[in-house]
C-alpha cells in the first residue's frame, strides 16, 4: 500500500463497515419474514429462502406470486429479471479482486448486494485499498443479518400484523439512499459536470425505457446508458 493511503484489510474491518447495512437489514428482513410467514411458509422454508435467494425484492416478489398461485417457471423468470442487475455490479468490481482465488471471487460475487456494492464503491472512491478478506467480512455480516432478521420476522411476525406502521418497509430504502449520497458526494465535488451529466442520463433514459419495457429491463438499460456516457466523458477529458 502506498504511503498515506488509507486501507481496509481485515475481515473484521469489513464487518465494521457493514454496520449501516446491518441496521437496514434488520428492519426490512423482519418485514420480509412477516410476509413470508403470512403466505404460509414454514420457518425452515423461510430460512432456505433467505439463504438461497438472498434478495429483498426477490423474496417479496416470490411471496406475492405464491399468494396468487403463480407457476414455478413464472416465479423463477420474474426473480431472474428483477435481479439481473447483479451481473453488472459483479462485472464492475472484478478488476479490484484480480489475482484472488476462483473460490474467493465466487464468494464475493455470490453475496454481493446493492448495499454491499454501495459500501465497496464508496470505499474505493475515497481512495481506500480494499481486500478480499474485507469484502468477505462485509458480505458475510450482511448475509447472516438478513437470515436472522427473516427468521425473527417469521417467528414474531404474528404479533406485528402491520410492520409498515413502524416504518420497517422503508428501512432498506432509507439506508440505501444514505449510502448513495455518500457515494455521490465525492464525484460531485471533483467532477461536478461529468457526474451531473451521468445522473441526468440515467434518470432520462430510465423514464423513457419505463414506457416501453419492464421496470427491470429499464433499470439495466438506464445503467448501461449512464456507464456509456461516463466512459465517453472520461475518455474525452483524458484526450484533452
Amino acid at each position: 500500500m502506498e504511503a498515506g493511503q488509507k486501507g481496509y484489510l481485515t475481515f473484521r474491518d469489513g464487518v465494521k463497515a457493514c454496520v449501516p447495512t446491518i441496521l437496514g437489514y434488520l428492519g426490512i428482513g423482519f418485514a420480509a419474514g412477516v410476509v413470508e410467514k403470512g403466505v404460509g411458509l414454514t420457518i425452515l422454508e423461510i430460512a432456505l429462502l433467505s439463504l438461497l435467494v438472498y434478495a429483498g425484492s426477490g423474496q417479496f416478489i416470490i411471496c406475492g406470486l405464491l399468494a396468487i398461485g403463480a407457476p414455478v417457471s413464472s416465479i423463477i423468470a420474474t426473480v431472474f429479471l428483477v435481479n439481473l442487475r447483479h451481473f453488472l455490479m459483479s462485472l464492475s468490481v472484478t478488476y479490484h479482486f484480480r489475482g484472488r482465488s476462483l473460490l474467493s471471487n465466487i464468494g464475493v460475487g455470490t453475496l454481493l448486494t446493492d448495499e454491499s456494492y454501495g459500501v465497496l464503491t464508496t470505499a474505493l472512491q475515497e481512495g481506500r485499498s480494499v481486500t478480499s478478506s474485507w469484502m468477505h467480512g462485509l458480505n458475510v455480516a450482511a448475509y447472516l443479518t438478513w437470515l436472522v432478521a427473516n427468521l425473527a420476522g417469521g417467528l414474531l411476525g404474528q404479533f406485528i400484523p402491520s410492520p409498515e406502521r413502524f416504518g420497517l418497509d422503508f428501512a432498506l430504502t432509507a439506508m440505501f439512499l444514505g449510502l448513495w449520497l455518500f457515494q455521490a458526494e465525492l464525484p460531485l465535488k471533483k467532477r461536478t459536470r461529468q457526474t451531473v451529466l451521468v445522473l441526468l442520463t440515467v434518470v432520462v433514459s430510465l423514464v423513457i425505457l419505463m414506457r416501453v419495457s419492464t421496470a427491470e429491463i429499464a433499470v439495466i438499460g438506464a445503467t448501461l446508458c449512464g456507464c456509456l456516457v461516463g466512459a465517453f466523458s472520461e475518455r474525452k477529458e483524458v484526450i484533452q
